[in-house]
């Protein structure tokens, strides 16, 4: 166990849907279970400018806390803790779309989002280390020597795996004898990309089966629903390390994804797990192939391929603390 480090979360505050994003209050709580003191200042305003202000406030906080060590999650957030002028050290965990950009097509990003990524190319020398969660975000970081890949972990002991689908899919009011077929992104996310699962499904020769896709919901339904699910889709135009497909993993689901962010090193050759492009055909082939694997297999061993990658979150919080008393060291 590690003690006597105070580490002081800043991040996004401002969601509809929850106070902290479910896998940044995932890494606090399994850095806590190994000993840390966890402190959180959520960012209430919205846009680059509502950041920028909310220096001041953080400033003012820090007053009031004895804190050895700052840890921002995303770049706007590292601009905050920048701004308050503090004499602890920063830690940045970039996400993804602040690295490379909001992409809207396949190898287009919006002009909006350079505004973003130019933000991020400016914080690298005033941060102290840089945590990427791939090794695609990491092409992004040009002071290389600040940075290193470590990807979200999965609180795999708290996400139970239900023996009774049945009772299960009563409680969600599904059907027993239906396929599913999950979206957990929102629809009208143009980044998300709905409209491939919309092309390829008309593609499917299986016609027995529902498309799934509940957004918004909570992350305890979000869990119950991957594990009644025939099969996941993940359609993303890009992502860093998506934490949906680690979760769907962890609850043995089959997953059907894009290649982008880790993806593809998540997957490995484990079965169960299918990499597609951006085609309709291309995906529909690989979702017939996620519904075949459900029909004859049922589950998959997505589980223990994230143990066997290191992915359990107590496995990653040592590594998140064991750079922390780095950073300290040489402060």
């Amino acid at each position: 166990m590690y003690i006597n480090m105070k580490t002081l979360f800043v991040c996004s505050g401002n969601s509809n849907k929850f106070n902290i994003a479910p896998f940044i209050q995932s890494q606090g709580d399994s850095l806590q279970n190994e000993g840390v003191d966890m402190y959180y200042f959520t960012i209430r305003a919205k846009g680059i400018r509502g950041y920028l202000k909310e220096a001041k406030r953080l400033k003012q906080f820090l007053k009031n806390k004895e804190i050895d060590i700052i840890h921002a999650h995303y770049t706007l957030s590292g601009w905050t803790a920048l701004l308050a002028f503090p004499k602890q050290p920063i830690v940045l965990s970039l996400m993804g779309d602040d690295a490379y950009g909001t992409y809207i097509a396949p190898g287009k990003i919006s002009f909006k989002s350079r505004g973003l990524t130019l933000l991020t190319f400016l914080i690298q020398p005033f941060v102290n280390k840089i945590i990427c969660k791939s090794k695609h975000i990491q092409t992004y970081v040009y002071l290389k020597k600040k940075s290193l890949v470590i990807p979200n972990g999965v609180l795999i002991d708290k996400i139970p795996l239900y023996n009774h689908k049945e009772d299960l899919r009563k409680e969600l009011n599904l059907h027993d004898n239906r396929r599913y077929i999950l979206f957990l992104g929102n629809q009208k996310d143009e980044r998300k990309n709905f409209a491939l699962v919309e092309s390829s499904i008309k593609l499917l020769k299986e016609k027995e089966f529902e498309i799934l896709a509940p957004f918004p919901v909570s992350h305890n339904k979000v869990i119950q629903y991957m594990q009644i699910a025939d099969v996941l889709i993940v359609p993303s135009f890009m992502e860093g390390s998506p934490n949906v497909v680690k979760e769907a993993m962890a609850c043995n689901c089959p997953v059907v994804a894009t290649d982008v962010g880790d993806v593809a090193w998540l997957f490995g050759n484990e079965p169960g797990y299918f990499l597609t492009d951006f085609s309709p055909e291309t995906c529909a082939i690989q979702i017939e192939k996620a519904l075949a694997f459900s029909k004859e297999k049922g589950r998959t061993r997505g589980r223990q391929r994230l143990i066997e990658l290191g992915l359990e979150s107590s496995e990653v919080a040592k590594k998140i603390i064991n750079l922390y008393k780095e950073v300290i060291l040489n402060t």
